[in-house]
């Protein structure tokens, strides 16, 4: 039995709105099955919600997912993909 990959991608979004809508655009854009978790990232010793960012993390067992395009669809909400 082969050894599963366990890859992630896990793009940073501005805000809440943004990492919902790229959570739902990438099964529409990539074919993803499997719904991304979301996670609110605020740097040490923010309280303020505006200061958050969001961050969409997607399962990637098959290694399918190109990371440059994955990099681009994210920057279509002023994200990025954040390097391993």
């Amino acid at each position: 039995m082969a050894p599963v990959s366990d890859v992630r991608h896990v793009l940073v979004l501005p805000d809440r709105e943004a990492a919902e809508e790229v959570a739902q655009a990438l099964g529409e854009r990539f074919g993803v099955d499997e719904e991304p978790r979301l996670v609110r990232d605020a740097l040490a010793g923010e309280d303020d919600a505006e200061d958050a960012q969001w961050l969409v993390v997607l399962r990637d067992e098959g290694e399918r997912l190109d990371p440059g395009e994955l990099d681009e669809f994210a920057a279509e909400w002023d994200g990025w993909r954040e390097e391993p």
